[in-house]
Parts: structure tokens; sequence; C-alpha cells
């Protein structure tokens, strides 16, 4: 266990470590931002794109916000990007609600508000269109944060994912953002042959426990219970009983069900 003298010592280090936009950015917040976070967060300082693998509940968002906050330090624009309107909707309301409605915008299909504002948050397919057509609201802009970027991998969708990311101007840092990208090692070495330099942040701590559940009846059962030989998790012996028991009755249903055949005369 460190000593308070000890963890001061480390808090005065990382506060070391940290550019201006990163003191100041977190200032913002009422908690410490974790390793990966900030490891993110200097990259993105240090004019890295980069790529965080962090499972869900975890803060990978505020990897995204410091990219907004780093644009608005340099005079730049910030697009937020999400793959479903309703996750655009909460991010422009999350993002107002710090800088205010005159600085943020919200662009999707239903919805077209202060378009030309430094942050405006948007569906990827907004952002795919607007390079295509070569949209004057391109101008200033420094950053793009691509929230959920695994949808590159989805068969109807992901090309749009891949056409921003080659067709975005060289200027412009990306920040790459995913609970459920299996390949990050993989796919931060082609972000970085497209993109230029990139840094690749992994977080395997999941700060939020995932429990797993089986409804029978109308009784819920915890799928685990434990560890086999501390290796393999141990399916509950209850949920094991069950399944003997409906498959015994299962056979004994099949078997009242047959009659033998009877001889012809």
């Amino acid at each position: 266990m460190t000593t308070p003298a000890e963890r001061y010592a480390a808090f005065r280090q990382s506060q070391a470590d940290s550019g201006p936009a990163l003191t100041s950015f977190r200032g913002l917040y009422s908690f410490q931002l974790d390793d990966f976070q900030l490891d993110a967060c200097r990259a993105l300082e240090a004019g890295d794109g980069v790529l965080v693998a962090a499972p869900t509940g975890s803060g990978k968002t505020v990897v995204g916000e410091f990219a907004v906050h780093l644009a608005l330090e340099e005079g730049r624009k910030c697009f937020y990007t999400t793959p479903i309107k309703a996750l655009s909707n909460q991010k422009y309301n999350d993002l107002v609600r710090r800088y205010g409605a005159a600085k943020v915008g919200l662009l999707t299909g239903d919805n077209s508000v202060n378009g030309e504002a430094p942050i405006v948050v948007m569906t990827t397919e907004v952002l795919r269109n607007m390079l295509y057509a070569g949209s004057g609201t391109l101008a200033g802009l420094g950053f793009v944060v691509m929230d959920e970027v695994h949808y590159l991998a989805d068969r109807f969708r992901g090309a749009v994912w891949e056409e921003v990311i080659i067709h975005l101007p060289e200027s412009v840092r990306l920040v790459a953002l995913s609970a459920t990208v299996s390949n990050a090692e993989e796919f931060g070495e082609w972000l970085g042959e497209v993109r230029g330099d990139t840094s690749v942040i992994v977080d395997e701590h999941r700060p939020v426990p995932l429990w797993q559940h089986m409804l029978v009846g109308n009784r819920l059962y915890d799928l685990f219970v434990g560890e086999e030989d501390g290796r393999r998790p141990l399916v509950n012996p209850n949920l094991l009983r069950l399944a003997r028991d409906e498959e015994r009755q299962a056979y004994g249903r099949g078997r009242r069900g047959y009659s033998r055949p009877r001889r012809g005369g």
C-alpha cells in the first residue's frame, strides 16, 4: 500500500507530465482521470491521433471530450460522430450543458441545429456526405471523434466509416473510440498508414462488472457461480439440474407418445 506522501508525489508527477490544455481540462472533472485516459489525452495534445479500446463504462468518451476541449483551445473545430441519432442527441445535450448552445451544433437526418458551430455532433453518414460534397463547414476542422468505431466492420454500414477515415484532410486528428474492437493493434497499424501517427491505447480493466443471468420460469439464476480449477467459469449447478430435469421430462413425453405397430392379420 502506498503512503500519502507517495500518492502526493505521483499526483505531482502526473500534473508535471500534462500540457496546459490537459491541465485545464482535468479541472472540469471532480474525479482523477485513469491512466489510459491520460495517455490518450497526452498523445492528442502532442499531435497524434488516437485509438482507444476500453470496456463499456470505463470512460472512453472523456478522450473524445478532450478533443473538443483541445479544438476550442486551438481555435479550431471538432466534429463528434456517432452511429445512431439517439446517441448524437445525447452527446449534443451533454456538450451544450458544458459549453453552451452557441458553441455546439447538431446534424442528423432529423435535426439541423447551429451547423457552423465550432463543435458539431453528427451521424457518421452526415460527415461522409460533407466530405464528398466539399462542404465549406469543413473549414477549420481540427479533430474528428468517431464513437463506436467498430461499426467499420459492419456489413452494410462499415464502408461509411472507412471512407471518412481515408478522406479526412491530413491535418485532422482522429479520435477513434470502441469497447468491442478485438484487433486494436492491427487496426491501429492501419490507421497509422492512412492517417499518420496514431497512438493505440488499450485498457482491459472493466470498472462495471459483467454478470450473466438466465431466466427460468419466473426466477433469475446466475449463469456462473465461480471458477473451475481457477480458470474456466463454473456453470450454476442449479441450472444444470433444471436442464437435466427438462431433458428427462421431454424424454418421458416422447415415450408416452410412442405406440408399437400392430401385426397385420
